[in-house]
């Protein structure tokens, strides 16, 4: 019935946008080669992006259901969502501010997470719905501000913020949540780390030392006020533990390893000023992590690297005294254009282990939980994409005798 209720509401709203849209701009909504559903407003939305204001609505719905499990009969479906809204500014064109910009953005996400119904998935420590969790809330997102000096080398950002958006970024395809993002704010670190759509007050300084390598560091408050739903919009200090620092080096190279095709390669770590006893009562000990990450293009389609295979990996490390997660890995291959009557199709498969603490649950055999993905991205248009999956996971809770499951799931992400 909830199902419904969500779907039901997602159909009106795109339909009102639709008749309204068909008012403002008949001839370009809908078009499937327009980058925009919404279209370009009849030349609004483009002579505004000129003018420095360009403006993103964004919709991401994913719907699960348990195909089958171990030790249960008892699936169900459940269905999640999330809107983003979202305006950068160029302040070179707006007020003749050299190498300036800034964003502001809102989400909204609602639905509910299938592992929270589902008894086949109870204990789960990834989700088979990404897009769920931080609260199903309205949150300010992004308020920042970055500016570029000593011809671009040297970059600033200062404002609201999650750390995932510049330290260890990774793109977000899959629905499972151990192949989707940055990992490092996923697990324990996550009581620390306030990935999206969370934000907290941040400043981050990055120099680019050769145009293929640039190293940064940040400093993001702390303040676990910031998850309750009811702090969508907080902006207050109060209730701060401290801050998290997170430093990386980042290689770039535009002709990489393999094929001289170009990828991307990451180190870093973070400390956390906080006492662990505000994130884990039985001690005092500070949190602190590391990562590796890469992402590399392995071939291309008569010279076309939009097209052709790319592996993508990623591991996280965190100190046993403050987190019940030792470690997880993450490895995922993607091929786009698998046939030329469908250059921007992809294809893509991902495997991801989460390892747990041995202390971390006192009496019970701990293993690792094992979460693995496989979509077809259909490239509807340019401005939607449908990704049906099928996920696997295996000891469901990282427990030796935990459940298995197979997950059937639709992720669709469209551009209004």
């Amino acid at each position: 019935m909830k199902l419904g209720k969500t779907l039901a509401i997602s159909c009106i709203s795109m339909l009102s946008l639709s008749i309204w849209t068909q008012q403002v701009s008949a001839a370009s909504a809908f078009d499937p080669s327009s980058e925009w559903m919404l279209g370009d407003w009849n030349g609004e939305r483009t002579a505004l992006k000129q003018k420095g204001y360009d403006f993103s609505i964004g919709y991401t719905g994913e719907m699960a259901t348990v195909l089958d499990s171990k030790d249960t009969s008892r699936h169900g479906t459940e269905y999640a969502g999330q809107v983003a809204l979202g305006t950068h500014f160029d302040l070179n064109k707006i007020l003749g501010w050299q190498d300036t910009e800034a964003q502001i953005t809102l989400t909204h996400r609602d639905g509910h997470d299938i592992k929270n119904k589902a008894a086949a998935l109870e204990g789960q420590l990834s989700s088979t719905q990404e897009v769920y969790g931080r609260g199903q809330t309205t949150r300010l997102t992004d308020l920042w501000i970055k500016k570029k000096f000593f011809d671009q080398a040297l970059d600033i950002k200062v404002g609201r913020f999650g750390e995932s958006e510049d330290f260890n970024p990774a793109a977000c395809d899959f629905q499972n949540l151990a192949l989707c993002g940055d990992q490092m704010g996923n697990w324990n670190a996550g009581d620390q780390i306030h990935n999206w759509p969370v934000s907290q007050w941040a400043a981050r300084v990055k120099y680019n030392v050769t145009p293929e390598v640039f190293a940064q560091v940040g400093v993001y408050e702390y303040n676990p006020e910031n998850l309750k739903r009811s702090k969508g919009f907080n902006l207050s200090t109060d209730g701060s533990k401290g801050a998290v620092i997170p430093v990386e080096v980042v290689w770039q190279p535009k002709s990489g390893l393999i094929n001289g095709l170009a990828g991307e390669y990451r180190a870093g770590y973070y400390y956390s000023t906080a006492d662990a006893n505000e994130i884990n009562s039985t001690n005092k000990d500070h949190g602190q992590g590391g990562w590796l990450s890469f992402i590399q293009q392995l071939t291309a389609v008569n010279g076309d690297t939009s097209r052709g295979l790319k592996v993508v990996g990623q591991a996280t490390f965190f100190d046993e005294a403050t987190s019940r997660v030792k470690n997880t890995q993450s490895l995922a291959f993607a091929y786009k254009g698998l046939v030329d009557t469908r250059p921007k199709d992809e294809l893509a498969i991902g495997f991801s282990r989460i390892n747990l603490n041995d202390d971390a649950y006192l009496g019970k055999d701990v293993d690792s939980e094992y979460n693995s993905e496989i979509y077809y991205g259909i490239e509807a248009t340019n401005w939607l994409t449908v990704r049906p999956n099928v996920q696997y996971v295996r000891h469901v809770g990282a427990l030796k005798d935990g459940n298995n499951a197979w997950v059937g799931g639709i992720k669709f992400q469209t551009v209004f």
